[in-house]
């Protein structure tokens, strides 16, 4: 698999996580039955679960989990942190600023979305703005601005947390942890999504030398300067779109890219597209799980990412030799 690429299993793998969540949850569908749905020789109450419920929810989680492990992988590199992530800038906590403001106010799921998005662009202005205030910028920087911006955003997340009504408490708490029972309608998330691979893919190069330093990458020919700019505008927008649709999903981001490493795919030109594909299918299983494995009751898909994604992430790391 380290000369061929994990990308035609990981292809496969697509398919079979969307079926897994068409055919799971608290009605059983079979694979004829989800089959006739698909086809239009259904009864209404299979179709009706099929295309309306699971495909458009699974379709949603599989953008959301592409976008946050997209973005890790660019952000680890820009970074040259291992334990970066999407939401190690600051991005997740202006957007849930956003969002637990029009909680408060009582506005519909669409203003909250919309707000949560903008408040993670506005995140993303800040911090970028201030790493480069008087003085060079540089990787440290740019993290210790995001971090102490992130700090800010979760003391405001806790005021409000503390003056919030009971009623509205467990709602919150379900989006700060990460949510999709309202992400049925993920046509931004995907055009993100596209526009993000096709603009990361052509800078896969000057990534790969990247990762061996700056001075290397400049000595190449690599326009610095330029790849730290649309890799960090790049992974900021496909975090906000991502976080706009399902709330503060944790972990994605931080071990997909590094299983995929650890399994041997670290040329950018492959890392790229199977974060994605990696990234999106983790989720839709991860979200099948959150909502059928105490059906009727539905977990927060974030608790499902952890529990499932960190033993498996450990396990592998112990068994690998990591440099």
């Amino acid at each position: 698999m380290r000369r061929a690429g994990a990308t035609p299993f990981l292809l496969a793998l697509v398919p079979l996580s969307l079926l897994f969540a068409v055919t799971s949850g608290s009605v059983h569908l079979g694979w004829t039955a989800v089959w006739h749905a698909l086809t239009g020789r259904a009864p209404a109450l299979d179709a009706t679960i099929v295309w309306r419920l699971r495909l458009p929810r699974a379709g949603a989680a599989f953008a959301v989990g592409a976008l946050l492990s997209l973005s890790g992988a660019l952000l680890q590199v820009l970074l040259r942190n291992p334990l970066a992530d999407p939401y190690v800038l600051g991005v997740s906590g202006g957007a849930a600023v956003a969002a637990l403001a029009s909680m408060l106010l009582g506005l519909g799921s669409a203003w909250v979305g919309l707000n949560a998005f903008l408040g993670s662009l506005t995140s993303m202005a800040v911090v970028f703005g201030l790493s480069r205030l008087r003085g060079p910028w540089t990787q440290t920087r740019l993290l210790l601005t995001g971090v102490v911006v992130a700090a800010g955003w979760g003391a405001a997340i806790n005021f409000m947390l503390a003056i919030s009504p009971g009623s509205d408490v467990q709602g919150m708490l379900f989006w700060l942890i990460g949510d999709l029972s309202f992400a049925n309608h993920a046509v931004w998330a995907y055009a993100t999504l596209a526009a993000g691979l096709l603009m990361s893919l052509p800078l896969a190069r000057s990534l790969n030398l990247y990762a061996r330093g700056e001075l290397a990458a400049a000595s190449l020919g690599v326009r610095i300067g330029l790849v730290r700019t649309i890799v960090y505008v790049l992974a900021s927008v496909m975090t906000a779109s991502a976080v706009m649709l399902a709330g503060s999903v944790g972990f994605v981001g931080l071990i997909i890219p590094h299983l995929l490493r650890l399994l041997g795919d670290s040329d950018y030109r492959r890392l790229i597209p199977d974060s994605a594909l990696l990234g999106g299918s983790f989720l839709v299983v991860c979200d099948t799980l959150a909502r059928s494995a105490l059906a009727p009751m539905q977990l927060p898909v974030g608790v499902v990412t952890a529990l499932l994604g960190v033993p498996v992430f450990l396990a592998l790391l112990t068994r690998a030799r990591v440099p």
